[in-house]
């Protein structure tokens, strides 16, 4: 009851996963964000259950900042007016503390951050979660089940050896009646800024996220070329999206930005039908 009280102004949740770490997952959330942000009338916020490799922070650029307490519970941390931020990593006393907690210290940190935390209305929930399909994805999916998810993006790399997490990703997703939104396939290429040539950084030996996604009945939101600027960006706290409006990479998430709202638009009035 308590999650459903907080969590009844929040109008659209999405969750990302990915069946692996390193592929991109939490730099996607950022710039998801970042993107549905740019929309000024959009109230946004992102949530980060990665509790041992909490990086938000410091792709958001808010390293060192801290959390603090009013009477209406946790404050997040905002970026911009309408970007607010909560993370484990604001809790700790150094970037580089490590967190060792069992599972149901695990669950009860994120249990407290949709109860306690002080969003306000919001548009967009956005929940970067770890790798995996463990205790923070039953109890997030779990705890969301009391008011309601739009669906999951599941983020990965080309290579079979990422698919082959991805599809299990899915699977979760199926077992857990979590509807999928899509697949976003990171690192897809990179072309050279100098001879324009386009290299397989991470060759696709099965055909890529496309063919994966043709086999399971899942929709591709697009593919997002290798562009060593995001790794800048994200070392220096900025949005890529601003820094490089112009680059393929860019072009690429706003496409796939527009398809995730395109959605949640269409999945609302769908439930309003219902209801």
């Amino acid at each position: 009851a308590e999650l459903r009280a907080r969590l009844r102004a929040v109008r659209h949740t999405v969750l990302v996963l990915s069946g692996k770490g390193g592929v991109g997952k939490s730099t996607f959330s950022a710039l998801l964000a970042h993107g549905l942000a740019a929309d000024e009338t959009k109230q946004v916020a992102l949530l980060d259950i990665d509790i041992c490799g909490p990086s938000i922070p410091k792709i958001m650029g808010l390293e060192g900042e801290q959390v603090h307490q009013s009477g209406s519970g946790w404050s997040p941390v905002y970026v911009e007016e309408n970007l607010g931020v909560m993370s484990v990593g604001f809790l700790l006393s150094s970037p580089d503390d490590a967190v060792i907690w069992r599972g149901p210290k695990k669950n009860g940190l994120i249990k407290q951050f949709l109860r306690d935390v002080d969003w306000g209305e919001v548009d967009y929930l956005i929940v970067d979660t770890p790798p995996g399909t463990s205790d923070e994805h039953l109890s997030i999916v779990q705890y969301l089940s009391a008011t309601h998810i739009d669906g999951a993006v599941i983020v990965t790399t080309p290579q079979e050896v990422s698919l082959q997490d991805v599809r299990k990703e899915i699977n979760f997703c199926h077992k857990v009646k979590l509807p999928i939104i899509g697949v976003v396939e990171n690192m897809s290429g990179f072309v050279c800024p100098k001879c324009k040539n386009e290299s397989q950084i991470f060759p696709p030996t099965t055909g890529g996220a496309e063919k994966m996604c043709q086999n399971l009945s899942v929709s591709l939101l697009g593919k997002v070329p290798l562009d060593p600027q995001i790794g800048k960006s994200c070392d220096r706290g900025q949005s890529f999206l601003a820094e490089a409006p112009e680059s393929p990479a860019t072009l690429s998430y706003r496409n796939i930005i527009q398809r995730i709202q395109e959605y949640c638009e269409q999945h609302h009035l769908q439930e309003e039908k219902i209801m």
